[in-house]
C-alpha cells in the first residue's frame, strides 16, 4: 500500500473541493504531483486514474471550460468537485431510533457486512451526535451468515461479477459446476439462499448455500446487469414449502437423547425401513426411530457427527449424503499436513490494505474527530477496527494534507501528544460520504430483519429510523432488496418471555436442560444476564451456580423452566463485550491446532481462535481453545471436510480413527 498514493488523492480531493473556479492540469501538476517523476504523458496518465479513482468515492469530478474551447485542451480544461458532492446527508435520530440502529448494526455475527454496518455507523455518529442509549436486555439478535461462500456471494452481487462454484443438485443428487449471475441473497426456511441467472441452465435459477460443494470463484473480468428492481424476499417467498419427510435412523441404545426427543412414532419407522427395501431389524445394541425432516443436507450433518451412535437406514439420498460427508472428512483428515507459520502477535480478521481502503477510512476519520473531540487514540482505533500503529499512519498522513501551495493554517490540524485526538483545522470534511452499498444493504436489511421482533417493531422508532435512512442512502438504498435476513422470532416464545421477564426483574430461575455433547439431561440454578440469537435460535447467557460460572444455554434444549424465588445476587454481571460469546475460555481449556479449508475459515471466528496462519489455497491453520475435546471428532464430521485436527498428534490420531469407524458403518 502506497502511503504516498494515499496522500496525492486526499490532497487532489481537497484540492478539488475547495476551489470554485476550477485547477488547470499545469496547475494540479505543480502541487499536487510536483514530486512525481515522468514526463507528461505519464502524469496524464495518473491524472486520470486518480480522477477515476474520486469517481469510484461517489465525488463528482466536473470539467469546465471557457466558452468556445474544447475540453480537449489541457491549457483552458478546468477541474473542480462541488461541496456537497457525495456528501451523507444529515441525519437526525432520537433516543429510541438510535437504539434500534444499534441493533441493527451489531446484527451481523462477522463477515464482511459486519465491518460495513459498523462503518455506516461511525458515518451516522459523525454527521450528528449518537444519544446516550442502552441495548434492552432480552434483545440481542444475530445474523451468522453461511460462512466464506456468503461473504464471496455478497461481494460478486455488489461489483456486479459472476461466480462459478460446485453445487449438489438436489433434483438429480450429482454434483454439477454452476456459472451463475448473482441477484440477491436471503434467508428462508432456515437456509440461506442465493438468486441469479443461471448461464449452464440459461434461466433464472435458486440455490442453497448448504449444497455448495466448493468455494465461490469471483469471475472478477466479467460483468452483468441485474434486473432493474429486483427484490430477493419477494423472490423467496414465491418459493415452495419444503415437504416434511421421515428419516429412519438406527440409534445406539441409551444414546443421544436430542436425536430421540425429536422422533416420531416408531410405527413410521417400520414402514420408512419397509418401503426403502431395509426389511432387516437394526444391529444388536441399537435401535430403529423415525424422525421427520426437510433438508436431507442439515440432517446428515448432524447424523455424520453422531458417527457410529447413528445410522441413517432410509431415504437412501440421506445416507449418501451422510457418507458423502464422512468420507471428505478422512480424506481430509489424512492428507499432508502443509506447511504454516503463526503471526507473532494474535491475529484478527485483517483484509490487504490498499489505497483506497485507507482513504476511505480517512474520510471517515475527519468528521468522527471533528464530532468526537479529544477521544483516547486507542478508543478512536478500536472504533475503526485497526491498530494503534495503523491509526497513526493515516494522521501522519492527514496532517501532512491540505490546499496546495497553502500555509499552515490551509492543512489539517491533528494533534495527538497527550494520547488523546483533537481537530482544529478540518478544510470542511465534516461531513462523511454517502453510504455505499455494503453499508447501505447492511444497515437496512438489518433493520427489515428486525421486523420479525414485536418489542422492536412497535413504537414507530424502527419504521421511522428505516426511512429517514433510505432517503440518506439515496440509490444504494434501492439495492438493500438484494439482501434478506432470517426470521428472528423465537421459536419457543413462552421460554423466551420467561427468560427474560427473569432477566428485567433480577430472578433466579431453576432449569432442566438437555446437553447434546454429554448426551445428558441436568437440572441446575441459574442467574440469567442477557438473551441474544444467532439467525432464529436464541440464547441465554447466565451464572450456573453448579459450575460456579458462566454458561449459555439454547432455548430450544430448555426441557423445563421457572423462577426457583430467589434474587440474583448483587454485582452479578454478563461477561464483557457485544455481542456475547458462545463460549467461555478457561485456564484448563486444550489449546488445539485445527486446519480449515477456504469453505470453513469462518469457523476460527466462530470459535475465536487465538491464533492464525493464512495457507496458499485460501484456508487457514487456527489454534482454538476447547474445553472439552471429547467432541472434536463430532466437530470434524459435521463439517464434512472442511475443518481437520493437526495437534495434540493423540486428539488428530482419534479423529481419523473415529472417522474411519464411522464410515465403515455406511460401507465406506
Amino acid at each position: 500500500m502506497s502511503a504516498s498514493r494515499t496522500e496525492r488523492l486526499l490532497n487532489l480531493l481537497i484540492a478539488l473541493l475547495n476551489t470554485r473556479y476550477g485547477l488547470r492540469r499545469n496547475e494540479l501538476r505543480e502541487t499536487i504531483y510536483r514530486d512525481t517523476p515522468g514526463n507528461e504523458a505519464s502524469f496524464g496518465r495518473m491524472f486520470e486514474r486518480d480522477k477515476s479513482d474520486l469517481r469510484k468515492f461517489g465525488f463528482d469530478v466536473e470539467t469546465l471550460t471557457d466558452l468556445g474551447w474544447s475540453e480537449d485542451d489541457p491549457a483552458t480544461t478546468r477541474y473542480r468537485i462541488g461541496r456537497e458532492s457525495n456528501r451523507l446527508p444529515d441525519v437526525q435520530l432520537g433516543p429510541e431510533e438510535w437504539t434500534v440502529l444499534l441493533l441493527a448494526s451489531q446484527l451481523w455475527e462477522r463477515a464482511a457486512l459486519g465491518t460495513a454496518a459498523q462503518s455506516a455507523l461511525r458515518k451516522l455518529q459523525a454527521s450528528g451526535a449518537m444519544a446516550d442509549v442502552q441495548l434492552p436486555a432480552g434483545v440481542q439478535p444475530r445474523i451468522k451468515p453461511a460462512g466464506q461462500a456468503f461473504d464471496d456471494l455478497v461481494a460478486a452481487m455488489h461489483a456486479k461479477h459472476p461466480v462459478t462454484f460446485t453445487y449438489l443438485a438436489g433434483s438429480t443428487g450429482t454434483e454439477e459446476q454452476r456459472t451463475v449471475e448473482p441477484w440477491g441473497l436471503g434467508s428462508r426456511f432456515g437456509h440461506w439462499y442465493f438468486a441469479g441467472y443461471d448461464r449452464v441452465r440459461k434461466a433464472p435459477r435458486h440455490f442453497r448455500l448448504s449444497r455448495f460443494t466448493s468455494a465461490v470463484t469471483i469471475l472478477e473480468r466479467e460483468q452483468f446487469t441485474p434486473p432493474r428492481g429486483f427484490n430477493i424476499r419477494q423472490e423467496l417467498d414465491r418459493l415452495p414449502e419444503l415437504p416434511l419427510r421421515t428419516a429412519v435412523v438406527d440409534v445406539r441404545k441409551e444414546r443421544l437423547l436430542a436425536l430421540r426427543r425429536r422422533a416420531v412414532a416408531q410405527d413410521l419407522a417400520l414402514e420408512g425401513a419397509q418401503g426403502s427395501g431395509a426389511a432387516e431389524p437394526p444391529e444388536s445394541g441399537y435401535e430403529r426411530i423415525s424422525r421427520g425432516y426437510l433438508d436431507p443436507e442439515v440432517l446428515a450433518e448432524e447424523l455424520a457427527s453422531y458417527g457410529q451412535d447413528a445410522l441413517a437406514v432410509a431415504p437412501a439420498e440421506l445416507a449418501d449424503a451422510v457418507r458423502r460427508r464422512l468420507r471428505a472428512a478422512a480424506e481430509f483428515s489424512a492428507a499432508p499436513v502443509p506447511t504454516f507459520r503463526f503471526a507473532s502477535t494474535p491475529s484478527r480478521p485483517v483484509r490487504a490494505r490498499t489505497s483506497e481502503d485507507q482513504l476511505k477510512r480517512m474520510l471517515q476519520l475527519v468528521p468522527f474527530l471533528v464530532h468526537n473531540q479529544g477521544l483516547h487514540i486507542e478508543d478512536v482505533a478500536n472504533r475503526f477496527g485497526i491498530s494503534r500503529k495503523e491509526l497513526e499512519d493515516d494522521l501522519q498522513i492527514l496532517i501532512c494534507s491540505g490546499l496546495p501551495e497553502g500555509y499552515p493554517d490551509d492543512l489539517l490540524d491533528i494533534q495527538w501528544e497527550d494520547d488523546h485526538v483533537y481537530i482544529t483545522q478540518d478544510l470542511d470534511l465534516t461531513k462523511p460520504v454517502r453510504f455505499t452499498v455494503e453499508e447501505a444493504c447492511a444497515l437496512l436489511t438489518g433493520l427489515e430483519t428486525l421486523n420479525g421482533l414485536p418489542e422492536v417493531a412497535e413504537g414507530g422508532a424502527l419504521e421511522s429510523v428505516t426511512l429517514k435512512l433510505l432517503a440518506a442512502a439515496g440509490e444504494e438504498g434501492l439495492r438493500a432488496a438484494s439482501l434478506a435476513g432470517p426470521e428472528m422470532a423465537p421459536a419457543d416464545a413462552a421460554t423466551h418471555a420467561t427468560v427474560r421477564q427473569a432477566i428485567e426483574s433480577g430472578s433466579q430461575l431453576r432449569l432442566t436442560y438437555l446437553a447434546p455433547q454429554r448426551d445428558s439431561v441436568s437440572e441446575r440454578d441459574v442467574d440469567p444476564l442477557r438473551l441474544y440469537s444467532l439467525d432464529n435460535v436464541w440464547y441465554f447467557e447466565a451464572y450456573c451456580h453448579s459450575v460456579e460460572g458462566l454458561r449459555n444455554f439454547r432455548l430450544d434444549r430448555v426441557q423445563d423452566l421457572h423462577p426457583n424465588g430467589r434474587p440474583v445476587p448483587a454485582g452479578t454481571t454478563p461477561a464483557e463485550g457485544v455481542p456475547a460469546k458462545l463460549f467461555t475460555a478457561r485456564d484448563d481449556d486444550t489449546i488445539v491446532t485445527v486446519q480449515l479449508t477456504r469453505q470453513g475459515r469462518g469457523l476460527a471466528d466462530d470459535y475465536y481462535a487465538e491464533r492464525t496462519a493464512e495457507l496458499d489455497d485460501g484456508g487457514l491453520v487456527a489454534e482454538i481453545r476447547f474445553g472439552n475435546t471429547a467432541w472434536l471428532p463430532m466437530f470434524v464430521a459435521q463439517h464434512g471436510g472442511s475443518a481437520r485436527i493437526l495437534a495434540p498428534a493423540e486428539l488428530a490420531d482419534t479423529a481419523r480413527t473415529w472417522l474411519a469407524a464411522s464410515l465403515a458403518r455406511y460401507g465406506g
